[in-house]
């Protein structure tokens, strides 16, 4: 069997005026975040894992912010299409892990909600998707409620 590990890393500002989305729910917050998509920092990370993994580029490649295709399309959609590009490449998906670093909203309340529909959107078990939450203690431009980052990884599988 090959298996190959991937990591992306994405981050977005707030912004007023929009809804926020993560792991592919919207979260009740007074701001959301600025991006051609629905800026899901969640998603883009994992979708940067998930091709990277399978060393077939990264979120911007496929998914470029000057291309009106994707002007305020929910980022689900680019998680299916990777999910649909991997299998096409002979990869599954083992499991993914992904951290949001922010120091508001307070994640915890969402965190179950985005697991599941993150699982959903993977066409995976549940047990095979982990998303967790940190602070950066005030420190730094999420510190400061700036914006949110994320950080995630992905194991893939020869499937062929």
């Amino acid at each position: 069997m090959t298996i190959r590990i991937g990591s992306g890393y994405d981050v977005h500002s707030f912004v007023d005026g929009r809804a926020l989305v993560l792991g592919g729910i919207t979260i009740p917050h007074t701001r959301g975040l600025a991006g051609h998509s629905d800026a899901d920092t969640v998603i883009h990370a994992i979708v940067d894992a998930l091709l990277g993994a399978a060393a077939l580029g990264d979120i911007g490649s496929h998914f470029p912010s000057n291309d009106v295709r994707w002007k305020d399309k929910p980022s689900s959609a680019f998680l299916e299409y990777t999910r649909d590009l991997l299998r096409q490449h002979g990869w599954g998906i083992v499991n993914v892990d992904a951290t949001i670093i922010a120091e508001q909203p307070r994640m915890s309340p969402h965190t179950p909600h985005m697991r599941e529909r993150l699982s959903e959107i993977l066409q995976l078990d549940s047990t095979q998707v982990s998303v967790k939450a940190t602070t950066t203690d005030k420190l730094g431009f999420t510190g400061r409620s700036e914006g949110i980052a994320c950080q995630a990884v992905a194991l893939i599988e020869s499937i062929q």
